[in-house]
Protein backbone atom coordinates (compact mmCIF):
# COMPACT_ATOMS: atom_id res chain seq x y z
CA UNK A 1 0.00 0.00 0.00
CA UNK A 2 1.40 3.37 -0.64
CA UNK A 3 2.19 5.24 1.95
CA UNK A 4 -0.51 7.79 1.56
CA UNK A 5 -3.19 5.28 1.01
CA UNK A 6 -1.85 3.73 4.54
CA UNK A 7 -2.40 7.35 5.72
CA UNK A 8 -5.65 8.31 3.91
CA UNK A 9 -7.40 4.62 4.96
CA UNK A 10 -7.72 4.80 8.81
CA UNK A 11 -9.55 8.68 7.87
CA UNK A 12 -11.94 6.78 5.02
CA UNK A 13 -12.98 3.94 7.78
CA UNK A 14 -13.94 6.23 10.48
CA UNK A 15 -15.91 8.85 8.43
CA UNK A 16 -19.38 9.16 9.76
CA UNK A 17 -22.06 7.59 7.90
CA UNK A 18 -23.35 10.63 7.39
CA UNK A 19 -20.36 12.35 5.52
CA UNK A 20 -20.28 8.48 3.64
CA UNK A 21 -23.89 9.20 2.09
CA UNK A 22 -23.12 12.74 1.17
CA UNK A 23 -19.90 11.25 -0.43
CA UNK A 24 -21.84 8.89 -2.66
CA UNK A 25 -24.56 11.33 -3.23
CA UNK A 26 -21.80 13.86 -4.88
CA UNK A 27 -20.05 11.48 -6.98
CA UNK A 28 -23.28 9.28 -8.16
CA UNK A 29 -25.30 12.95 -9.74
CA UNK A 30 -22.76 12.71 -12.89
CA UNK A 31 -23.87 9.18 -13.41
CA UNK A 32 -27.60 10.19 -13.51
CA UNK A 33 -27.08 13.00 -15.70
CA UNK A 34 -25.23 10.33 -18.37
CA UNK A 35 -28.28 8.16 -18.17
CA UNK A 36 -30.87 11.39 -18.36
CA UNK A 37 -28.88 12.65 -21.15
CA UNK A 38 -28.53 9.23 -22.92
CA UNK A 39 -31.92 8.85 -22.61
CA UNK A 40 -33.48 11.81 -23.72
CA UNK A 41 -31.86 11.32 -27.02
CA UNK A 42 -32.60 8.01 -27.26
CA UNK A 43 -35.93 7.89 -26.71
CA UNK A 44 -36.36 11.58 -28.87
CA UNK A 45 -34.12 10.12 -31.79
CA UNK A 46 -36.95 10.88 -34.68
CA UNK A 47 -38.14 13.94 -32.84
CA UNK A 48 -34.50 15.15 -33.05
CA UNK A 49 -34.49 13.52 -36.76
CA UNK A 50 -37.62 15.92 -38.39
CA UNK A 51 -35.64 19.17 -36.19
CA UNK A 52 -32.01 19.05 -37.44
CA UNK A 53 -32.23 16.56 -39.94
CA UNK A 54 -35.64 17.53 -41.98
CA UNK A 55 -33.01 18.65 -45.20
CA UNK A 56 -32.62 15.16 -45.86
CA UNK A 57 -34.75 12.14 -46.38
CA UNK A 58 -36.61 11.16 -43.22
CA UNK A 59 -35.26 7.42 -43.10
CA UNK A 60 -31.38 9.04 -43.84
CA UNK A 61 -32.48 11.90 -41.53
CA UNK A 62 -33.45 9.55 -38.83
CA UNK A 63 -29.94 7.03 -39.17
CA UNK A 64 -27.79 10.64 -38.85
CA UNK A 65 -29.67 11.13 -35.87
CA UNK A 66 -28.94 7.88 -34.45
CA UNK A 67 -25.15 8.14 -35.62
CA UNK A 68 -25.05 11.64 -34.22
CA UNK A 69 -26.16 10.00 -30.78
CA UNK A 70 -23.01 7.40 -31.46
CA UNK A 71 -20.74 9.93 -31.43
CA UNK A 72 -20.86 10.44 -27.80
CA UNK A 73 -19.68 6.86 -27.51
CA UNK A 74 -16.54 6.99 -29.97
CA UNK A 75 -15.19 10.13 -28.00
CA UNK A 76 -15.35 8.58 -24.73
CA UNK A 77 -12.14 6.73 -24.46
CA UNK A 78 -10.61 10.58 -25.92
CA UNK A 79 -12.28 12.30 -22.90
CA UNK A 80 -11.01 9.56 -20.54
CA UNK A 81 -7.51 10.21 -20.79
CA UNK A 82 -7.94 14.25 -21.40
CA UNK A 83 -9.96 14.21 -17.61
CA UNK A 84 -8.41 11.07 -16.32
CA UNK A 85 -4.96 13.15 -16.99
CA UNK A 86 -6.39 16.27 -15.20
CA UNK A 87 -8.18 14.25 -12.30
CA UNK A 88 -4.17 12.40 -11.41
CA UNK A 89 -2.40 16.33 -12.00
CA UNK A 90 -4.95 18.52 -10.70
CA UNK A 91 -7.29 16.30 -8.16
CA UNK A 92 -10.67 14.05 -8.22
CA UNK A 93 -12.74 16.60 -7.32
CA UNK A 94 -11.85 19.63 -9.45
CA UNK A 95 -12.23 17.29 -12.35
CA UNK A 96 -15.72 15.76 -12.21
CA UNK A 97 -16.60 19.32 -10.89
CA UNK A 98 -15.24 20.71 -14.69
CA UNK A 99 -16.73 16.94 -16.37
CA UNK A 100 -20.49 17.30 -14.63
CA UNK A 101 -20.81 21.30 -16.08
CA UNK A 102 -20.08 20.53 -19.19
CA UNK A 103 -22.05 17.58 -19.62
CA UNK A 104 -24.60 19.87 -17.68
CA UNK A 105 -24.73 22.58 -19.45
CA UNK A 106 -24.48 20.48 -22.93
CA UNK A 107 -27.50 18.71 -22.46
CA UNK A 108 -29.52 22.22 -21.08
CA UNK A 109 -28.28 23.72 -24.33
CA UNK A 110 -29.40 21.20 -26.96
CA UNK A 111 -33.32 22.72 -25.72
CA UNK A 112 -31.74 26.37 -26.76
CA UNK A 113 -30.97 24.61 -30.01
CA UNK A 114 -32.26 26.31 -33.59
CA UNK A 115 -33.91 24.09 -35.70
CA UNK A 116 -32.78 22.72 -39.77
CA UNK A 117 -35.81 24.66 -40.60
CA UNK A 118 -34.13 28.00 -38.90
CA UNK A 119 -30.72 27.53 -39.28
CA UNK A 120 -29.76 25.35 -41.96
CA UNK A 121 -26.89 23.17 -41.38
CA UNK A 122 -25.21 25.20 -38.62
CA UNK A 123 -28.07 23.26 -36.50
CA UNK A 124 -26.65 19.90 -36.60
CA UNK A 125 -23.43 20.86 -36.62
CA UNK A 126 -24.51 22.50 -33.28
CA UNK A 127 -26.36 19.23 -32.27
CA UNK A 128 -23.09 16.93 -33.34
CA UNK A 129 -20.63 19.25 -31.00
CA UNK A 130 -23.03 19.34 -27.93
CA UNK A 131 -22.78 15.56 -28.33
CA UNK A 132 -18.77 15.39 -28.49
CA UNK A 133 -19.07 17.30 -25.78
CA UNK A 134 -20.94 15.34 -23.35
CA UNK A 135 -19.01 12.56 -24.74
CA UNK A 136 -16.17 13.78 -24.08
CA UNK A 137 -17.48 15.06 -20.56
CA UNK A 138 -18.31 11.69 -19.76
CA UNK A 139 -15.21 10.07 -20.47
CA UNK A 140 -13.79 11.81 -17.15
CA UNK A 141 -16.95 11.70 -15.22
CA UNK A 142 -17.82 7.97 -14.20
CA UNK A 143 -14.05 6.89 -13.39
CA UNK A 144 -13.50 10.26 -11.49
CA UNK A 145 -16.75 9.34 -9.05
CA UNK A 146 -15.63 5.88 -8.91
CA UNK A 147 -12.23 6.71 -7.71
CA UNK A 148 -13.69 9.29 -5.27
CA UNK A 149 -15.65 6.86 -3.25
CA UNK A 150 -13.36 4.49 -3.60
CA UNK A 151 -10.78 6.66 -2.21
CA UNK A 152 -12.92 8.02 0.89
CA UNK A 153 -14.89 5.03 2.17
CA UNK A 154 -13.50 1.68 4.00
CA UNK A 155 -12.13 -0.93 2.22
CA UNK A 156 -14.63 -3.34 3.34
CA UNK A 157 -17.65 -0.73 1.87
CA UNK A 158 -15.98 -0.17 -1.23
CA UNK A 159 -18.53 -2.39 -3.62
CA UNK A 160 -21.42 -1.26 -1.71
CA UNK A 161 -20.87 2.59 -1.94
CA UNK A 162 -19.66 1.95 -5.34
CA UNK A 163 -23.03 0.20 -6.27
CA UNK A 164 -25.39 3.51 -5.47
CA UNK A 165 -23.24 4.74 -8.41
CA UNK A 166 -23.87 1.84 -10.74
CA UNK A 167 -27.63 2.06 -9.83
CA UNK A 168 -27.75 6.04 -10.27
CA UNK A 169 -27.86 5.20 -13.99
CA UNK A 170 -31.40 3.63 -13.82
CA UNK A 171 -32.35 6.26 -11.80
CA UNK A 172 -31.15 8.72 -14.36
CA UNK A 173 -32.65 6.24 -17.43
CA UNK A 174 -36.07 6.69 -15.06
CA UNK A 175 -36.00 9.98 -15.07
CA UNK A 176 -35.88 11.13 -18.91
CA UNK A 177 -38.56 8.59 -19.54
CA UNK A 178 -40.94 10.39 -17.16
CA UNK A 179 -40.02 13.88 -18.18
CA UNK A 180 -40.97 12.82 -21.86
CA UNK A 181 -44.17 11.57 -20.16
CA UNK A 182 -45.31 13.92 -17.96
CA UNK A 183 -44.60 16.86 -20.78
CA UNK A 184 -46.57 14.59 -23.73
CA UNK A 185 -49.03 14.19 -21.06
CA UNK A 186 -49.88 17.84 -20.74
CA UNK A 187 -49.88 19.05 -23.92
CA UNK A 188 -50.76 17.25 -27.44
CA UNK A 189 -48.55 15.41 -29.72
CA UNK A 190 -48.31 18.21 -32.20
CA UNK A 191 -47.36 20.97 -29.49
CA UNK A 192 -44.70 18.04 -28.44
CA UNK A 193 -43.09 17.87 -31.77
CA UNK A 194 -43.52 21.91 -32.62
CA UNK A 195 -41.53 22.66 -29.18
CA UNK A 196 -42.50 20.97 -26.26
CA UNK A 197 -39.53 17.89 -26.98
CA UNK A 198 -36.95 20.70 -25.53
CA UNK A 199 -38.67 21.39 -21.92
CA UNK A 200 -37.10 17.83 -21.14
CA UNK A 201 -33.61 19.24 -22.26
CA UNK A 202 -34.29 22.44 -20.24
CA UNK A 203 -35.05 21.12 -17.00
CA UNK A 204 -31.98 19.41 -16.72
CA UNK A 205 -30.41 22.98 -15.62
CA UNK A 206 -32.17 22.37 -12.18
CA UNK A 207 -30.50 18.95 -11.60
CA UNK A 208 -27.06 20.62 -12.82
CA UNK A 209 -27.69 23.04 -9.95
CA UNK A 210 -28.10 20.63 -7.70
CA UNK A 211 -24.74 18.72 -8.52
CA UNK A 212 -22.80 21.89 -8.56
CA UNK A 213 -24.20 22.86 -4.61
CA UNK A 214 -23.14 19.09 -3.40
CA UNK A 215 -20.26 18.87 -5.39
CA UNK A 216 -19.10 22.30 -4.02
CA UNK A 217 -19.03 20.90 -0.50
CA UNK A 218 -17.36 18.26 -0.70
CA UNK A 219 -13.46 17.31 -0.13
CA UNK A 220 -10.69 16.76 -1.98
CA UNK A 221 -10.04 12.70 -1.77
CA UNK A 222 -7.60 12.17 1.03
CA UNK A 223 -5.83 10.26 -0.89
CA UNK A 224 -4.78 12.82 -3.63
CA UNK A 225 -4.19 15.20 -0.76
CA UNK A 226 -1.68 13.35 0.74
CA UNK A 227 0.27 12.20 -2.50
CA UNK A 228 -0.03 16.30 -3.05
CA UNK A 229 1.53 17.18 0.09
CA UNK A 230 4.19 14.36 -0.35
CA UNK A 231 4.94 15.85 -4.38
CA UNK A 232 4.26 11.92 -5.21
CA UNK A 233 1.67 13.33 -7.96
CA UNK A 234 2.39 11.46 -11.55
CA UNK A 235 4.01 14.40 -13.93
CA UNK A 236 2.75 12.59 -16.98
CA UNK A 237 -0.05 10.32 -16.30
CA UNK A 238 -0.96 9.52 -19.48
CA UNK A 239 2.57 8.36 -20.42
CA UNK A 240 3.28 6.95 -16.96
CA UNK A 241 -0.27 4.70 -17.91
CA UNK A 242 0.93 3.55 -21.56
CA UNK A 243 4.68 3.39 -20.87
CA UNK A 244 4.70 0.27 -18.39
CA UNK A 245 4.32 -3.23 -19.60
CA UNK A 246 2.64 -4.15 -16.05
CA UNK A 247 0.11 -1.16 -16.19
CA UNK A 248 -0.54 -2.00 -20.39
CA UNK A 249 -1.29 -5.67 -19.29
CA UNK A 250 -3.53 -4.96 -16.37
CA UNK A 251 -5.66 -2.39 -18.70
CA UNK A 252 -6.13 -5.02 -21.44
CA UNK A 253 -7.28 -7.22 -18.85
CA UNK A 254 -9.65 -4.48 -17.75
CA UNK A 255 -11.06 -3.69 -21.32
CA UNK A 256 -11.22 -7.07 -23.07
CA UNK A 257 -12.10 -9.11 -19.91
CA UNK A 258 -14.11 -7.25 -17.47
CA UNK A 259 -14.77 -4.22 -19.37
CA UNK A 260 -16.08 -6.28 -22.37
CA UNK A 261 -17.83 -8.71 -20.18
CA UNK A 262 -19.75 -6.04 -18.00
CA UNK A 263 -20.30 -4.04 -21.18
CA UNK A 264 -22.27 -6.38 -22.96
CA UNK A 265 -24.02 -7.90 -19.69
CA UNK A 266 -25.41 -4.21 -19.07
CA UNK A 267 -26.79 -3.37 -22.82
CA UNK A 268 -28.54 -6.88 -22.86
CA UNK A 269 -30.36 -5.89 -19.76
CA UNK A 270 -31.31 -2.59 -20.14
CA UNK A 271 -30.98 -1.27 -23.42
CA UNK A 272 -31.37 -4.35 -26.13
CA UNK A 273 -34.73 -5.32 -24.84
CA UNK A 274 -36.57 -1.98 -24.93
CA UNK A 275 -35.19 -2.18 -29.10
CA UNK A 276 -36.16 -5.93 -29.53
CA UNK A 277 -39.55 -5.77 -27.68
CA UNK A 278 -40.55 -1.97 -29.80
CA UNK A 279 -38.72 -2.52 -33.07
CA UNK A 280 -38.52 -6.68 -33.61
CA UNK A 281 -41.50 -7.33 -31.71
CA UNK A 282 -43.44 -4.58 -32.83
CA UNK A 283 -45.07 -4.27 -29.18
CA UNK A 284 -46.12 -0.66 -28.60
CA UNK A 285 -43.69 1.77 -27.30
CA UNK A 286 -45.94 2.63 -23.96
CA UNK A 287 -46.48 -0.73 -23.42
CA UNK A 288 -42.75 -1.60 -23.86
CA UNK A 289 -41.62 1.27 -21.74
CA UNK A 290 -43.85 0.28 -19.19
CA UNK A 291 -42.35 -3.48 -18.88
CA UNK A 292 -38.60 -2.45 -19.04
CA UNK A 293 -39.08 0.78 -16.46
CA UNK A 294 -40.75 -1.82 -13.91
CA UNK A 295 -37.82 -4.28 -14.79
CA UNK A 296 -35.43 -1.51 -13.71
CA UNK A 297 -37.15 -0.55 -10.92
CA UNK A 298 -37.17 -4.18 -9.32
CA UNK A 299 -33.47 -4.08 -10.46
CA UNK A 300 -31.84 -1.76 -8.24
CA UNK A 301 -31.95 -3.77 -4.85
CA UNK A 302 -29.99 -6.47 -6.91
CA UNK A 303 -27.44 -3.69 -8.08
CA UNK A 304 -26.82 -2.80 -4.48
CA UNK A 305 -26.44 -6.82 -3.20
CA UNK A 306 -23.74 -7.35 -5.64
CA UNK A 307 -21.62 -4.54 -4.72
CA UNK A 308 -22.22 -6.15 -0.94
CA UNK A 309 -21.70 -9.45 -1.92
CA UNK A 310 -18.59 -8.14 -3.76
CA UNK A 311 -17.57 -6.91 -0.12
CA UNK A 312 -17.93 -9.97 1.22
CA UNK A 313 -16.64 -12.59 -1.11
CA UNK A 314 -14.25 -10.69 -3.74
CA UNK A 315 -14.96 -8.99 -6.98
CA UNK A 316 -13.65 -11.92 -9.15
CA UNK A 317 -16.28 -14.46 -8.20
CA UNK A 318 -19.28 -12.18 -8.36
CA UNK A 319 -18.16 -10.81 -12.24
CA UNK A 320 -17.50 -14.27 -13.18
CA UNK A 321 -21.21 -15.36 -11.94
CA UNK A 322 -22.98 -12.23 -13.64
CA UNK A 323 -20.95 -12.90 -17.11
CA UNK A 324 -21.73 -16.86 -16.45
CA UNK A 325 -25.50 -16.05 -15.98
CA UNK A 326 -25.61 -14.38 -18.62
CA UNK A 327 -24.06 -16.61 -21.09
CA UNK A 328 -26.30 -19.12 -19.90
CA UNK A 329 -29.74 -17.34 -20.28
CA UNK A 330 -29.32 -14.86 -22.88
CA UNK A 331 -30.93 -16.99 -25.62
CA UNK A 332 -33.42 -19.06 -23.92
CA UNK A 333 -34.53 -15.83 -22.30
CA UNK A 334 -35.09 -13.66 -25.71
CA UNK A 335 -36.77 -16.69 -27.24
CA UNK A 336 -39.54 -16.66 -24.18
CA UNK A 337 -39.79 -13.10 -24.37
CA UNK A 338 -40.63 -13.14 -28.24
CA UNK A 339 -43.19 -16.14 -27.88
CA UNK A 340 -45.07 -14.59 -25.00
CA UNK A 341 -45.03 -10.59 -26.87
CA UNK A 342 -45.43 -11.88 -30.14
CA UNK A 343 -46.93 -15.50 -30.28
CA UNK A 344 -48.11 -14.59 -33.78
CA UNK A 345 -44.77 -13.63 -35.01
CA UNK A 346 -43.80 -17.06 -33.90
CA UNK A 347 -46.50 -18.72 -35.01
CA UNK A 348 -46.16 -17.48 -38.66
CA UNK A 349 -42.44 -18.24 -39.01
CA UNK A 350 -42.82 -21.75 -37.66
CA UNK A 351 -45.10 -22.27 -40.45
CA UNK A 352 -43.61 -20.19 -43.18
CA UNK A 353 -40.70 -21.09 -44.84
CA UNK A 354 -38.57 -17.43 -46.19
CA UNK A 355 -35.84 -18.19 -48.70
CA UNK A 356 -33.17 -16.23 -50.48
CA UNK A 357 -31.67 -17.43 -53.61
CA UNK A 358 -28.83 -15.50 -54.87
CA UNK A 359 -25.54 -15.32 -56.00
CA UNK A 360 -23.67 -15.17 -51.95
CA UNK A 361 -20.95 -12.49 -53.56
CA UNK A 362 -23.43 -9.68 -54.29
CA UNK A 363 -24.37 -10.15 -50.33
CA UNK A 364 -22.50 -7.21 -48.37
CA UNK A 365 -22.06 -7.89 -44.33
CA UNK A 366 -24.63 -4.94 -43.15
CA UNK A 367 -22.07 -3.33 -40.36
CA UNK A 368 -22.03 0.44 -40.51
CA UNK A 369 -21.49 1.93 -37.62
CA UNK A 370 -20.78 5.14 -39.11
CA UNK A 371 -23.71 5.42 -41.70
CA UNK A 372 -21.29 5.84 -44.83
CA UNK A 373 -22.36 3.04 -46.55
CA UNK A 374 -25.30 2.41 -49.11
CA UNK A 375 -26.96 -1.12 -49.72
CA UNK A 376 -28.34 -1.24 -52.49
CA UNK A 377 -27.64 -4.95 -54.38
CA UNK A 378 -30.60 -6.99 -54.98
CA UNK A 379 -29.60 -9.31 -52.12
CA UNK A 380 -28.73 -6.56 -49.51
CA UNK A 381 -32.48 -5.16 -50.00
CA UNK A 382 -34.55 -8.35 -49.63
CA UNK A 383 -32.62 -8.55 -46.72
CA UNK A 384 -33.11 -5.81 -45.23
CA UNK A 385 -37.16 -6.01 -45.74
CA UNK A 386 -36.77 -9.45 -44.30
CA UNK A 387 -34.90 -8.32 -41.28
CA UNK A 388 -37.07 -5.00 -40.73
CA UNK A 389 -40.18 -7.33 -40.74
CA UNK A 390 -38.45 -9.36 -38.20
CA UNK A 391 -38.91 -12.96 -40.88
CA UNK A 392 -36.06 -15.68 -39.96
CA UNK A 393 -34.84 -16.88 -43.41
CA UNK A 394 -32.03 -18.81 -45.31
CA UNK A 395 -29.93 -17.70 -48.22
CA UNK A 396 -29.31 -20.35 -50.84
CA UNK A 397 -26.13 -19.80 -52.85
CA UNK A 398 -25.79 -19.80 -56.71
CA UNK A 399 -22.68 -18.80 -57.90
CA UNK A 400 -22.28 -16.84 -61.04
CA UNK A 401 -26.37 -16.07 -61.36
CA UNK A 402 -27.45 -12.49 -61.86
CA UNK A 403 -31.00 -13.15 -60.49
CA UNK A 404 -32.02 -13.15 -57.07
CA UNK A 405 -34.80 -14.90 -55.83
CA UNK A 406 -37.04 -14.23 -52.93
CA UNK A 407 -39.25 -17.26 -51.89
CA UNK A 408 -42.13 -16.57 -49.09
CA UNK A 409 -43.96 -19.68 -48.46
CA UNK A 410 -45.40 -20.31 -51.83
CA UNK A 411 -44.74 -16.85 -53.72
CA UNK A 412 -41.52 -15.93 -55.83
CA UNK A 413 -40.12 -12.31 -55.77
CA UNK A 414 -37.50 -12.16 -59.03
CA UNK A 415 -35.02 -9.86 -60.39
CA UNK A 416 -32.25 -9.16 -62.53
CA UNK A 417 -29.07 -7.20 -60.54
CA UNK A 418 -27.13 -7.23 -63.50
CA UNK A 419 -30.01 -5.44 -65.50
CA UNK A 420 -31.02 -2.97 -62.66
CA UNK A 421 -33.92 -3.11 -61.19
CA UNK A 422 -36.52 -1.46 -59.72
CA UNK A 423 -35.75 -1.23 -56.30
CA UNK A 424 -38.85 0.37 -54.77
CA UNK A 425 -41.19 -2.02 -56.44
CA UNK A 426 -39.37 -5.19 -55.01
CA UNK A 427 -39.44 -4.05 -51.80
CA UNK A 428 -42.69 -3.28 -52.23
CA UNK A 429 -43.48 -6.99 -53.79
CA UNK A 430 -41.78 -8.50 -50.64
CA UNK A 431 -43.65 -6.40 -47.88
CA UNK A 432 -46.92 -7.83 -50.19
CA UNK A 433 -45.61 -10.86 -49.86
CA UNK A 434 -45.08 -10.98 -46.32
CA UNK A 435 -48.36 -9.20 -45.53
CA UNK A 436 -50.64 -12.47 -46.87
CA UNK A 437 -48.22 -14.93 -45.49
CA UNK A 438 -49.17 -13.41 -42.20
CA UNK A 439 -46.18 -11.38 -40.85
CA UNK A 440 -46.84 -8.26 -39.43
CA UNK A 441 -48.68 -8.46 -36.85
CA UNK A 442 -48.25 -5.97 -33.78
CA UNK A 443 -47.07 -8.14 -30.49
CA UNK A 444 -49.76 -6.85 -28.00
CA UNK A 445 -49.24 -9.14 -24.57
CA UNK A 446 -51.82 -9.05 -22.34
CA UNK A 447 -51.45 -8.07 -18.67
CA UNK A 448 -50.47 -11.92 -17.75
CA UNK A 449 -47.85 -12.17 -20.91
CA UNK A 450 -46.31 -8.77 -19.32
CA UNK A 451 -45.32 -9.86 -16.03
CA UNK A 452 -44.16 -13.06 -17.35
CA UNK A 453 -42.12 -10.75 -19.41
CA UNK A 454 -41.11 -8.52 -16.85
CA UNK A 455 -39.83 -12.04 -15.13
CA UNK A 456 -37.61 -13.18 -18.05
CA UNK A 457 -36.25 -9.22 -17.68
CA UNK A 458 -35.56 -9.33 -14.15
CA UNK A 459 -33.07 -12.98 -14.70
CA UNK A 460 -31.24 -10.36 -17.55
CA UNK A 461 -31.50 -7.78 -15.15
CA UNK A 462 -29.40 -10.09 -12.18
CA UNK A 463 -27.08 -11.29 -14.67
CA UNK A 464 -26.50 -7.34 -15.22
CA UNK A 465 -26.39 -6.37 -11.28
CA UNK A 466 -23.62 -9.48 -10.44
CA UNK A 467 -21.50 -8.61 -13.29
CA UNK A 468 -22.07 -4.75 -13.53
CA UNK A 469 -22.28 -3.65 -10.25
CA UNK A 470 -18.36 -4.25 -9.09
CA UNK A 471 -17.04 -3.10 -12.07
CA UNK A 472 -15.76 0.18 -11.31
CA UNK A 473 -14.55 -0.39 -8.01
CA UNK A 474 -12.38 -3.52 -9.18
CA UNK A 475 -10.74 -1.28 -11.91
CA UNK A 476 -9.99 1.36 -9.40
CA UNK A 477 -7.96 -1.05 -7.27
CA UNK A 478 -6.07 -2.39 -9.94
CA UNK A 479 -4.07 0.68 -10.71
CA UNK A 480 -1.59 2.82 -8.14
CA UNK A 481 -3.28 5.69 -7.02
CA UNK A 482 -0.86 8.11 -8.55
CA UNK A 483 -2.51 7.58 -12.35
CA UNK A 484 -5.68 5.68 -11.21
CA UNK A 485 -8.05 8.36 -12.63
CA UNK A 486 -6.66 8.02 -16.40
CA UNK A 487 -5.46 4.07 -16.27
CA UNK A 488 -9.09 3.61 -14.83
CA UNK A 489 -11.20 5.50 -16.78
CA UNK A 490 -9.45 4.64 -20.28
CA UNK A 491 -10.71 0.87 -20.36
CA UNK A 492 -13.62 0.97 -19.14
CA UNK A 493 -14.73 3.88 -21.56
CA UNK A 494 -13.31 2.03 -24.37
CA UNK A 495 -15.43 -0.79 -23.23
CA UNK A 496 -18.48 0.95 -22.56
CA UNK A 497 -18.62 2.91 -25.79
CA UNK A 498 -17.04 0.74 -28.54
CA UNK A 499 -17.62 -2.94 -27.27
CA UNK A 500 -21.46 -2.36 -25.62
CA UNK A 501 -22.40 0.99 -27.85
CA UNK A 502 -22.18 -0.86 -30.65
CA UNK A 503 -23.71 -3.78 -29.56
CA UNK A 504 -27.12 -2.66 -31.80
CA UNK A 505 -25.17 -2.49 -35.09
CA UNK A 506 -23.38 -5.71 -34.36
CA UNK A 507 -26.55 -7.89 -33.36
CA UNK A 508 -28.12 -6.14 -36.68
CA UNK A 509 -25.64 -7.10 -38.95
CA UNK A 510 -25.07 -10.26 -37.64
CA UNK A 511 -28.92 -11.20 -37.82
CA UNK A 512 -28.84 -10.01 -41.53
CA UNK A 513 -25.81 -12.65 -42.10
CA UNK A 514 -27.53 -15.56 -40.51
CA UNK A 515 -30.97 -14.73 -41.55
CA UNK A 516 -32.44 -14.59 -37.46
CA UNK A 517 -33.82 -12.62 -35.24
CA UNK A 518 -31.89 -13.84 -32.41
CA UNK A 519 -28.48 -14.23 -34.16
CA UNK A 520 -27.57 -11.08 -33.23
CA UNK A 521 -27.38 -12.09 -29.23
CA UNK A 522 -24.34 -14.08 -30.42
CA UNK A 523 -22.68 -10.85 -29.88
CA UNK A 524 -23.11 -10.40 -26.44
CA UNK A 525 -22.96 -13.96 -25.57
CA UNK A 526 -19.36 -13.99 -27.22
CA UNK A 527 -18.30 -11.62 -25.52
CA UNK A 528 -19.37 -12.71 -22.49
CA UNK A 529 -17.17 -16.04 -23.27
CA UNK A 530 -14.25 -13.38 -23.32
CA UNK A 531 -15.15 -12.06 -20.29
CA UNK A 532 -15.68 -14.86 -18.59
CA UNK A 533 -11.83 -16.58 -19.97
CA UNK A 534 -10.43 -13.09 -19.56
CA UNK A 535 -11.29 -12.08 -16.21
CA UNK A 536 -11.17 -15.79 -15.13
CA UNK A 537 -7.23 -16.47 -16.05
CA UNK A 538 -6.00 -13.23 -15.56
CA UNK A 539 -7.67 -10.67 -13.57
CA UNK A 540 -6.49 -10.81 -9.97
CA UNK A 541 -8.86 -10.60 -6.99
CA UNK A 542 -8.17 -6.99 -5.47
CA UNK A 543 -10.64 -6.67 -2.54
CA UNK A 544 -8.04 -7.60 -0.07
CA UNK A 545 -4.72 -6.49 -2.31
CA UNK A 546 -2.95 -3.22 -1.20
CA UNK A 547 -3.53 -0.18 -3.23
Amino acid sequence: MDASEAIAAPLASTKPVGAQIRTVTAAALGTVFEWYEFTLYAAMAGVLAGKFFSGLDPSIGFLFALLTFGIGFIVRPVGALVFGRLGDRIGRKRTFMITIMIMGLATFAVGLLPSYETAGIVAPILLITLRILQGLALGGEYGGAVIYVTEHVARNRRGLNTSFIQMTGTLGFLMALLSIQLVQAVVTQAVFDAWAWRIPFLISIVLLAVSIKVRLQMHESPVFKKMAEEKRLSTSPVRETFGSWENVKLMAIALIGIGGGMSVVYYNAVLYPLFFLSRTLSVPMPVANLMTTVAALCSIPMIWFAGWLSDRVGRKPVMLAGFLLGAVVTFPVFHQIAELANPALAETQAKTAVTIRTDGAGCSFMFNPLGNRSFTAPCDVARQVLSGSSVNYERTDRSGSAATEVQVGDRVITVNGAAGFDQAQFTRDLKDALKQAGFGVPGNPDAAAQVKIVGLLLVLLLAMALGYSPVGVAMAEMFPARIRYTAMSFPYHFSSGWIGGLLPTFAFAIAVAKGNIFAGLWYTVGWLIVGIVITGLFYRESRTDPD
